[in-house]
């Protein structure tokens, strides 16, 4: 038995009212996460809220090119276009990885 038809046996025993409702309300949440993102600021790596953060951050999907460019646990550094980010970061003694916002 795949996966596919596992759900459908499962899922065949829910009306499909609470579907949708189920769907509109992880939307929602999801919906409210990113835009929670937009506009808070990412508190300070010793803060209390940084779990908090952590949580609203992964449920608002907000990460890769849609994470915030300053983020709690990562440093961000200027890099002009003519240089290499990596001797800039040799410099600086950070990993490559952590200079990218």
């Amino acid at each position: 038995m795949d996966i596919t038809t596992f759900l459908n046996n499962i899922l065949q025993f829910v009306p499909p009212s609470y579907l949708a409702t189920t769907t509109a309300i992880i939307s929602f949440v999801i919906a409210t996460c990113a835009l929670i993102m937009r506009f808070w600021k990412p508190p300070s790596k010793e803060s209390r809220w940084i779990t908090i953060y952590h949580i609203v951050s992964a449920v608002g999907q907000a990460r890769g090119w849609n994470a915030s460019a300053y983020q709690p646990d990562r440093k961000a550094i200027m890099v002009p276009a003519t240089k290499a980010r990596s001797e800039i970061a040799e410099n600086l003694g950070l990993d490559v990885n952590q200079t990218r916002p």
